[in-house]
């Protein structure tokens, strides 16, 4: 990509991105609620609770209510898919989170076959409740931990990479790319030998308002919420705002674009010409009824988004 086509670019792209009369999408179904009254009503068998959530967006959509649960426990906050995000100010991040009263923080790509972080966990996780009062649990020689986060973030992958990790045993908990496909809080699952380790397995659970439309898109965005509920041409429209923003520009090579744009209808086009998405509508003109070739918006815009989500756009920081 030329240099030059980039700068005459910049002063074109939005400043701010115009969200409309939208509103949050609430996305709050009754296994979310069901599942918050089981996570506390377990709560008294359990020593440390792990949330995990994107390390794209280490602020953004952390759920609130769980901080009632975090207030009683020791806490540990994964931040999981950092292979996605720019870690290049991680420090800044890890002050404002430690100014935010979360101390333990570790960063995970728990897709990875051998991530060396994973190791880091149990020993980091027998520190935290060491340092600490066990309650009514001092007694126990075993350990048991409560895995919770918004959906989408990796539950299932951190459980099953701990097991792989800790007892070279393969999957124990369904991983999806969607959100929603862990349903209920499930049975114990054991994830190290030494010393003896369960975790308890939640469902993903969106805060039941979600504080800002720039917070819900974010969370769209990286897949926490149901793409129809949005909308993908509006996720894809906030995808480009925020590359262009970030100075992210693979997309210009990826899909054979001349240079960035801002214009969403214009990078679709190019995608959906690139990809051979098109479809064959009839159209009513003076002459009588013919049939032509459109390019399919909504696939172009699904691939957009599925590419980002896989990191084929670069690595990005959205918060």
């Amino acid at each position: 990509m030329k240099l030059y086509h980039v700068l005459r670019n910049v002063g074109k792209f939005r400043t701010v991105f115009d969200f409309g009369a939208r509103e949050v999408a609430h996305w709050f179904p009754g296994h979310m609620a069901k599942g918050l009254k089981q996570m506390r009503a377990s709560l008294k068998s359990v020593d440390c609770v792990i949330e995990i959530h994107d390390a794209r967006i280490p602020f953004s959509g952390r759920n609130p209510a769980f901080q009632e649960t975090l207030d009683v426990r020791p806490h540990l906050l994964i931040l999981n898919k950092m292979d996605l995000s720019d870690l290049s100010n991680k420090q800044r991040i890890l002050k404002k989170l430690e100014k935010n009263g979360v101390r333990n923080v570790l960063f995970t790509d728990c897709l990875k076959q051998r991530d060396d972080n994973i190791k880091k966990l149990v020993p980091l996780v027998v520190e935290i409740i060491e340092s600490q009062p066990r309650f009514n649990r001092d007694e126990n020689t075993n350990y048991c931990l409560m895995v919770i986060g918004v959906p989408n973030v990796g539950k299932s992958s951190l459980i099953n990479s701990l097991r792989r990790t800790n007892l070279k045993k393969g999957r124990a908990s369904r991983v999806g790319g969607e959100p929603g496909i862990t349903k209920a809080v499930l049975t114990k699952i054991q994830v190290c030998e030494r010393p003896i380790m369960h975790l308890l397995d939640t469902p993903g659970v969106l805060p039941p308002k979600i504080e800002s439309v720039e917070t819900g898109m974010k969370l769209a965005l990286c897949g926490t919420i149901l793409d129809h509920l949005v909308g993908e041409d509006i996720i894809a429209d906030y995808l480009l705002y925020s590359l262009n923003r970030l100075g992210k520009f693979s997309y210009v090579e990826k899909y054979d674009l001349q240079e960035p744009s801002d214009d969403i209808q214009h990078v679709l086009k190019r995608i959906a010409v690139k990809l051979g998405k098109t479809q064959r509508v009839k159209a009513i003109t003076g002459v009588g009824n013919i049939t032509i070739t459109v390019p399919n918006y909504t696939a172009a815009a699904y691939d957009f988004i599925r590419a980002f989500r896989k990191g084929e756009l670069g690595q990005v920081m959205l918060d």
